[in-house]
């Protein structure tokens, strides 16, 4: 331990900020400072500690609240004066109750916004018509999964979702396999516009699930890059040959 933190370095007041980022939805949720204790504490525990500057004295996110962070991951910057903290977090991990403490927007000059909204219309444009270059074809998936956390985090009265969450993983597993089946039906009927909107709801409840199970959407990814040329096993192959 005593090797990266020599690393750090801390402000004149000995402490260091650290970016709090949900390890599934990749949102930001919050800055709070540490000091070398509240660091050590972090990497030994497992879970977020903090110095506040206020009452200056330590404090361990969720202790009280129940709003916890489990630290999957934890770095500094190129010049070791930011902490990245990747957490699964429990609950919302603001005050107030929302998911993110980054709720509040300002709004860009008028300039600004209609450069971002032509490039937007660029991007999104070349995307349509040529896949994969030009804009990101998945980044709803990006969204949806931003989404689905805040409303794990928040449970807004009335929410889909909210409704999912509180009713439980049954519930939940109900779901993904009757949108599944409603795939089927739907591509075994030859009806394109029903498996589409079936096929986009049977996405949704597994965002949901692997929300509930939190299981980041990256982790998928991976699992499909990883398995994309992977060569069939010998006994695999011997099958096939079998089958010839």
């Amino acid at each position: 331990m005593t090797d990266w933190l020599k690393q750090i370095k801390w402000s004149e007041d000995g402490l260091v900020p650290a970016i709090v980022q949900d390890a599934q939805s990749k949102e930001v949720l919050m800055l709070a400072y540490m000091n070398e204790d509240s660091l050590k504490l972090s990497v030994e525990t497992g879970s977020t500690w903090f110095w506040s500057r206020s009452r200056s004295e330590l404090w361990n996110k969720g202790a009280t609240s129940g709003h916890t962070q489990r630290i999957e991951s934890l770095s500094y910057d190129c010049d070791g004066d930011t902490l990245l903290v990747r957490v699964h977090q429990v609950g919302p991990a603001c005050h107030t109750g929302s998911y993110s403490c980054f709720f509040n927007e300002i709004e860009l000059a008028k300039a600004a916004s209609e450069a971002n909204s032509d490039a937007d219309s660029v991007s999104t444009g070349a995307a349509a018509t040529e896949a994969g270059q030009g804009g990101d074809r998945f980044a709803i998936l990006g969204s949806l999964e931003s989404v689905i956390a805040e409303r794990h985090a928040e449970r807004p009265e009335g929410a889909y979702t909210t409704y999912l969450f509180d009713k439980g993983i049954d519930k939940i597993l109900k779901k993904v396999g009757e949108e599944a089946t409603e795939a089927i039906i739907a591509a075994k009927n030859q009806d394109n516009d029903e498996l589409r909107s079936e096929a986009s709801d049977l996405i949704f409840h597994l965002l949901v699930l692997l929300r509930e199970r939190g299981l980041p959407l990256d982790d998928v990814m991976q699992e499909l890059v990883q398995r994309h040329g992977k060569p069939a096993s010998n006994n695999a192959m011997k099958r096939e040959q079998s089958k010839a």
